[in-house]
């Protein structure tokens, strides 16, 4: 079977890809390598360096290399961004799916895992969400990810496409070897902000509000290694080429950790005190978002494999043995 990652050397696609390379799949990747790093990649894939708002380059490629599904990572993520700069993520996000779409739709590709955001949900009303939990977006990106889920969903309502969906929660780690992890500029994420302290990168994290309804005043998030979150991937991709169907999973840990815990956890790995100073809370910031993972745990057998410290520990080997990312 020959698998398109579109996104593949992104953080979380070059994961997958190396996950899908080790089952036995034969992956090629479409990635404009804006934010994706080209050594993330191994060399069993074939890379074509292009960009999504070229549908007919996408459906050439799609065309010649005869390919049964697609797996769509390609997007903009910085929320913050997308606040500033809607348009860029209407264009790239929403625009350039479409062009995916139609690209595969032309070249006879009906098979797509998408990759979406535990940020359709908005402020939630319940937790943990499940599927069916009411999608109120609070942000430009969560609302460009359930536009993409939207018209996917339309496509397969009328025979043209059949679809995973996989909602990620806090996505985080770095593979077990140390070789590939996380490296975004600027980097947002929580965990690797944090290990930037005792790598000396910075001389504090800040810790925005210690004023939320949690145990502890700050925000809880679901954190899910990119491994775990890599082999659901396989596991739903597997669920779709064998059978016409359509499904849709929340994709976290089924577990909670507030921004002091973690901070907490990464000061046991690395062993030693990292500096904090509060900060006023930001806008959008749920006070806690945490997944049920049941649906997929029941219907695919997934199970989690890495927890907090494993998450933690992977990552801090990544970072200290590429501080400054993949440019070393």
């Amino acid at each position: 079977m020959k698998i398109l990652v579109t996104g593949g050397a992104g953080y979380i696609g070059s994961h997958a890809v190396r996950r899908l390379v080790t089952a036995g799949f034969e992956v090629v990747v479409i990635d404009n390598l804006s934010k994706g790093h080209k050594v993330a990649l191994p060399s069993e894939c074939k890379l074509y360096v292009e960009d999504l708002k070229n549908q007919e380059k996408i459906y050439d490629i799609l065309s010649i290399e005869k390919v049964d599904a697609v797996m769509h990572f390609s997007a903009s993520i910085e929320v913050g961004e997308s606040m500033k700069d809607p348009i860029h993520f209407y264009e790239n996000n929403v625009r350039n799916t479409i062009n995916l779409l139609l690209a595969m739709t032309r070249a006879g590709v009906n098979k797509i895992i998408f990759s979406s955001t535990a940020a359709v949900f908005g402020d939630p009303e319940e937790v943990p969400m499940k599927e069916d939990s009411k999608k109120a977006p609070t942000n430009v990106y969560g609302r460009t990810k359930l536009m993409m889920e939207t018209i996917i969903k339309d496509l397969a309502s009328v025979g043209n496409l059949n679809y995973g969906i996989l909602r990620y929660f806090n996505a985080a780690g770095a593979d077990d070897s140390g070789d590939i992890g996380e490296d975004h500029d600027p980097e947002t994420h929580l965990i690797p902000l944090i290990l930037q302290v005792p790598l000396k990168q910075r001389d504090k994290i800040f810790v925005f509000g210690r004023d939320y309804p949690t145990k502890d005043g700050t925000c809880i998030r679901d954190y899910i290694h990119v491994n775990d979150l890599a082999d659901a991937h396989i596991l739903v991709l597997e669920k779709i080429l064998d059978a016409k169907v359509n499904c849709e999973y929340n994709l976290g840990s089924g577990n909670g950790y507030s921004v002091n815990e973690v901070i907490a956890m990464c000061e046991e790995v690395v062993g030693m005190p990292i500096n904090t100073e509060e900060a006023p809370r930001r806008a959008g910031d749920a006070p806690i978002l945490v997944a049920d993972p049941s649906l997929l745990k029941k219907e695919l057998g997934w199970e989690q494999k890495y927890n907090l410290r494993k998450i933690i520990s992977s990552s801090w080997k990544w970072h200290k043995s590429h501080p400054r990312g993949y440019n070393i």
